[in-house]
């Protein structure tokens, strides 16, 4: 797996965490479950399925001590349970689930499920899970729900158990098996950046968005100066499918209060235009952020601890920015190519080929 400080890729000027991934903020865990299976279509079998689910969580139960949350909407044709909850009360109440769009719902039930199952509070209050969305269908079989209960609770348990531990894998896995970006394969990519107050800003995206002749990696117009791949035509769908999406996850261990998170969400849009986004008309950018900082018990008074607001704020958007940048970079880097349905492929970003074409412009 290559991410973009293999390459020697410096995006930005903060630092990184210790993993340069979103586990560096405490607590924090990312964890997937990759569903990559060449059957025959239905009666015989499943179908070909290049899917998944990923789920990140903040550690601790959020039901019991949800934390302060907002967001962002920078293009809206894409789906997030649990968003408008979030930005009414400013609050998160679950870890984030992120799969493909038809099986949306089924990850929906099974988180209701599986967060039911360990706290008998849930029902007599409501749950509404964060659950968002990309369309894979160019490289999975979406006619077949290929999500399972099953596969939801691994996800769930292993980002659990990453919590405080090296890099969770990234590229064509989970959530991100199916997607493609800027022309290449993309799928699940992470990154840290560290403020001078000493908070952790870590941001984790789903990639599935763009063109090939708008990729730019830390300013080079790599898009424009690599040779197509093979079969470039079909490398994100077609040119009829490059509106793709990017859901993008922010979380920090700032004392932010809900309205400072929906600007913090708002600046991921600046990193993804930077690698080239332009948010088409049928893509569904949608940014979540979460604060641990003010975090307190449900229905409990709120921590004792100033909050961060105004030009306080400026050293987490600088992060937000860079981090953002960085993971859908990185989703792209760690990814193979992958042939799915019907022999669709969507070919991987050469990492030899970038490094050169950066190392000529002086970006390494």
């Amino acid at each position: 797996m290559t991410r973009t400080a293999d390459l020697g890729i410096r995006i930005g000027v903060l630092p990184s965490g210790p993993t340069g991934s979103v586990v560096d903020v405490p607590g924090v865990g990312a964890g997937h479950a990759t569903i990559w299976r060449d059957e025959p279509a239905p009666p015989g079998g499943r179908g070909v399925a290049r899917t998944g689910v990923t789920v990140l969580d903040v550690g601790g139960s959020l039901f019991r001590s949800p934390v302060p949350a907002g967001g962002a909407v920078l293009n809206g044709a894409g789906e997030c349970t649990g968003f408008l909850s979030a930005a009414e009360w400013g609050l998160a109440e679950t870890p984030v689930f992120l799969t493909s769009t038809m099986q949306l719902g089924r990850v929906y039930d099974a988180a209701c499920e599986l967060l039911m199952a360990e706290d008998p509070g849930i029902g007599d209050d409501v749950i509404i899970p964060v659950v968002a969305e990309c369309d894979d269908s160019f490289l999975s079989d979406a006619r077949r729900m290929q999500v399972s209960a099953a596969d939801v609770r691994t996800a769930l348990e292993a980002a659990r158990a990453s919590a405080g531990g090296p890099a969770p894998a990234e590229g064509a896995v989970g959530s991100g098996t199916g997607m493609s970006c800027l022309g290449y394969k993309g799928g699940i990519g992470t990154a840290s950046r560290v403020v001078p107050a000493g908070h952790t800003v870590g941001v984790l995206v789903m990639t599935n968005f763009g063109d090939r002749e708008r990729l730019t990696v830390d300013g080079v117009p790599v898009g424009r100066l690599l040779p197509p791949p093979p079969g470039a035509e079909q490398a994100a769908g077609g040119p009829a499918r490059s509106a793709g999406s990017c859901i993008v996850i922010v979380v920090t261990d700032a004392p932010l209060e809900p309205a400072s998170c929906a600007r913090l969400a708002r600046r991921a849009g600046l990193g993804l235009a930077r690698t080239g986004s332009t948010a088409h008309h049928g893509s569904g950018e949608i940014f979540l952020a979460m604060a641990t900082g003010l975090r307190a018990p449900r229905g409990g008074p709120p921590a004792r601890v100033a909050p961060l607001g105004g030009s306080g704020l400026d050293p987490l958007f600088d992060g937000v920015v860079e981090a953002t940048e960085e993971a859908v970079l990185t989703s792209m880097l760690a990814a193979p190519t992958v042939t799915g349905r019907a022999g669709h492929t969507s070919y991987g970003l050469p990492a030899g080929d970038v490094s050169r074409l950066l190392r000529a412009a002086g970006r390494i």
